[in-house]
């Protein structure tokens, strides 16, 4: 495609869309332009529901590569990228995960999570180089994020995870995406014009946020790492985390604090364990062994009849 095809090709993008609506925002006032963004804003949660089968297909395919010892693995440029990056930082202090589980690969590197790297974005070779660096093979799933839907590094990065036998999702805010023809699993959330012309950083952004929410969250509940709509493991790595892991402890097994405060005391500190010593009346080290066997799910241990 010759570069003057290629520039034709990105003004059509509904991303890349005028707003006709805030033609006017360097003359607005602050409350009118907060205004303007608060009503667009709306319209992402529609836009991502409309995509939930295959966000749904995604989360099958990453509670699968979490079940064979498998990661999620983002890829993505720019402010995709650091949403990435940012999902997955969250997953080891919310679920005790490993910090390997789940990782993002970013164009340009980690510092192009504070600072630019220009170019980053469409070198496709170091795309596929980051992703071969990265050990992905058949038991990852590889989930690109481009708002675009045609970010060069992200369609090299998942043509080189499907060459290695992973399994791919693409998520981009354009319909018919280039991306998606990229990936096992496409999900396609078409946010349109943006309050500021082409800053993906706002409709897009927040509906990629949403669904890499969605993504880890419901793949952890798949794979046992939540009990009710608890974060039975989350690490309780600080006061806030110790005091929130004796209030959900308490909630799960219908106890006062001081007595989950005392399990938890004798569970080493480990919630789940807690909480199936208390629903079972097992010392520690038999309801750890109890979770083990049950591939750490709580609900299996405590109500075995309903799983």
């Amino acid at each position: 495609m010759s570069a003057a095809a290629d520039r034709r090709d990105l003004a059509a993008l509904g991303t890349e869309a005028q707003d006709p609506r805030t033609r006017d925002l360097d003359r607005l006032a602050v409350a009118e332009v907060l205004e303007l963004m608060n009503d667009a804003d709306a319209t992402v949660a529609g836009v991502v529901r409309q995509a939930l089968p295959q966000v749904a297909e995604a989360v099958e395919l990453v509670a699968g590569s979490f079940r064979s010892a498998g990661r999620l693995v983002y890829v993505g440029a720019g402010t995709s990228g650091r949403l990435a990056l940012l999902d997955a930082a969250e997953c080891p202090p919310t679920f005790s995960t490993p910090p390997e589980q789940v990782i993002a690969l970013l164009a340009g590197g980690e510092r192009a999570f504070t600072t630019a790297v220009e170019g980053a974005e469409d070198d496709s070779d170091r795309a596929a180089d980051d992703v071969r660096a990265a050990g992905v093979g058949p038991r990852d799933t590889v989930v690109g994020l481009s708002a675009s839907g045609r970010t060069p590094y992200v369609l090299a990065a998942l043509d080189e995870a499907r060459r290695l036998g992973a399994r791919t999702v693409s998520v981009a805010c354009n319909r018919g995406a280039a991306a998606s023809a990229h990936a096992d699993v496409a999900i396609e959330l078409p946010t349109g014009a943006e309050v500021l012309t082409g800053s993906t950083r706002l409709k897009a952004g927040t509906a990629q946020k949403m669904v890499c929410n969605m993504l880890t969250t419901a793949a952890m509940v798949r794979t046992g790492r939540v009990f009710r709509n608890l974060m039975v493991d989350m690490a309780p790595t600080n006061g806030k985390l110790v005091d929130r892991a004796r209030r959900i402890v308490a909630a799960a097994a219908e106890v006062d604090e001081q007595t989950a405060d005392d399990a938890l005391r004798a569970a080493g500190g480990e919630s789940k364990v807690a909480i199936v010593a208390l629903l079972t009346g097992a010392e520690p080290a038999d309801a750890r062994a109890r979770l083990a066997a049950a591939d750490g799910r709580v609900r299996a241990v405590v109500e075995p009849r309903s799983e």
